[in-house]
C-alpha cells in the first residue's frame, strides 16, 4: 500500500524531542497526624488543597487528583477539589488523575470538567479510565459483568462531545442523542484536554489512537522499559491511521509512576516504607498479592517503578524512563498510603525546586 504523500514523513516519536512536562498525582490517601492519629477526612482534603497550592508556587506543570469511592481514599469527587484548587493558583493545569468513566455519564463529566475550564481559564484536563478498583459500579448500580463494554461505549461518546458540535450517537447503556449539543463548551473552542489511563491493555494502546486521545501509562512496578512494546504499538497504530486518513499530528505520551523524595535516598525509603506496606498489604490482603517487603521496594527503587530517594537519584531515573519510552510527561503519585502531610509538603517541595529542573537539565544533554 502507497502511503498518502501527507503521511509520508509521520513519525510519532518526534513529539518526544518537546520539552517534558513534569507533574504530580495523588489519591487522596487517607492520612496521619504527626501523633500518629488518623486524620480526618476533610482536612485531607483540605491537605491536598495546600499540596496543590504548593505545587503551583514551585513551578509544577500539573496536579492530578484520582477518583475513589474508599475509605482510605478521601477524594470521591475530584472536579470539587479542582475547583478549590483553581481559586488559589495561577497557572498549574489541573486535572484527573483518574475519573472512572465506565460508571459515570459522559455528558455529565464532560460538563463537569468544561466548567472548572471555565473557572481556571483554561487549565483543565481529564485522565479517563476504567478504574483498577470496581467500587463505584454497584454503588452507581452498574454490572462488573458489563466493565469493558461500558468504557468502550462511555469513551466512544465522550469522544464525539469533544468536538464540541452537535453530536449523534446511540449505545446500550443510555438513551440516544440526536443533534444534542453539551454546555459549557470550553472558551478556547478546542475541547477538553484529554487523556486515557492504560496499565498495560494492547486493546487500550489501540483504542487511545483511534479516537485520537493520548495515552497516560500507569506504570506501577517492574522495570519500565516492560512497557516498551506497548508504545510501539501506540506509534505503530498512529502510523496505520495516517495511512487510512492522513492524520499527521503525533500525539502526546504520558507515565504515572509513584515515588517519594527526601534529602538522603536512606531517609527517603525508611520514610516511605512503613506507609507502602500499610498501603500494598491493604490492597494485597483484598487481590491476593503477597506482603510487601523491603528488599522488593529497595530494588523497585534502583531500576522498578518506585521513584523513591534524594532528588539527584529521583531525577536521573525519570530521566531515564522518559528516554526509554519517549515520554513527553511525566506525573509522580507523590503520596503512597497514610503518609503524613508534613511529610508529602516536604517531597513535593523537593520535586518542584530540584528534581524538575535536573530532569529538564539531563534531558537537555
Amino acid at each position: 500500500m502507497t502511503q498518502p504523500e501527507s503521511s509520508a514523513a509521520f513519525d510519532p516519536t518526534l513529539v518526544a524531542g518537546r520539552d517534558i512536562e513534569l507533574g504530580l498525582d495523588t489519591f487522596g490517601d487517607m492520612s496521619v497526624g504527626a501523633d500518629g492519629r488518623p486524620t480526618p477526612a476533610a482536612q485531607v482534603i483540605r491537605d491536598v488543597v495546600e499540596q496543590a497550592v504548593l505545587a503551583d508556587s514551585l513551578g509544577v506543570d500539573s496536579i492530578g487528583l484520582g477518583e475513589h469511592h474508599r475509605d482510605d481514599y478521601a477524594i470521591s469527587a475530584p472536579d470539587i477539589v479542582l475547583a478549590a484548587i483553581a481559586g488559589e493558583t495561577g497557572r498549574i493545569r489541573l486535572g484527573s488523575a483518574v475519573t472512572v468513566l465506565s460508571s459515570d455519564d459522559p455528558i455529565r463529566v464532560y460538563e463537569r470538567f468544561a466548567t472548572l475550564d471555565a473557572v481556571s481559564r483554561g487549565r483543565a484536563e481529564v485522565v479517563l479510565g476504567r478504574g483498577s478498583f470496581t467500587e463505584s459500579f454497584p454503588l452507581f448500580g452498574f454490572d462488573l459483568a458489563d466493565y469493558e463494554m461500558l468504557f468502550d461505549e462511555k469513551l466512544g461518546l465522550f469522544a464525539a462531545l469533544r468536538a464540541e458540535a452537535p453530536v449523534n450517537w446511540s449505545g446500550r447503556h443510555r438513551s440516544p442523542l440526536h443533534d444534542q449539543r453539551v454546555y459549557p463548551e470550553t472558551e478556547s473552542g478546542g475541547g477538553l484536554t484529554t487523556w486515557i489511563g492504560v496499565g498495560g491493555s494492547p486493546e487500550s494502546v489501540v483504542r487511545s489512537v483511534r479516537h485520537q486521545i493520548p495515552m497516560m501509562l500507569a506504570i506501577i512496578g517492574g522495570a519500565p522499559g516492560r512497557f516498551g512494546q506497548y508504545v510501539e504499538l501506540y506509534r505503530r497504530a498512529q502510523v496505520e491511521l495516517a495511512d487510512e486518513t492522513g492524520q499527521t499530528r503525533p500525539l502526546p505520551l504520558g507515565a504515572h509512576s509513584p515515588g517519594h523524595l527526601a534529602d538522603t535516598d536512606e531517609q527517603a525509603l525508611d520514610e516511605y516504607w512503613p506507609y507502602y506496606r500499610a498501603m500494598n498489604d491493604r490492597i494485597g490482603r483484598e487481590r491476593g498479592w503477597p506482603p510487601a517487603t523491603k528488599d522488593k521496594l529497595i530494588a523497585e527503587a534502583i531500576s522498578g517503578s518506585q521513584y523513591v530517594g534524594s532528588p539527584e537519584t529521583v531525577a536521573t531515573r525519570i530521566a531515564a524512563t522518559a528516554r526509554t519510552l519517549g515520554l513527553t510527561r511525566f506525573d509522580l503519585k507523590y503520596s503512597s498510603g497514610p503518609m503524613p502531610h508534613s511529610m508529602l509538603l516536604r517531597s513535593i517541595e523537593l520535586y518542584g525546586s530540584v528534581v524538575i529542573p535536573r530532569v529538564r537539565e539531563l534531558l537537555s544533554r
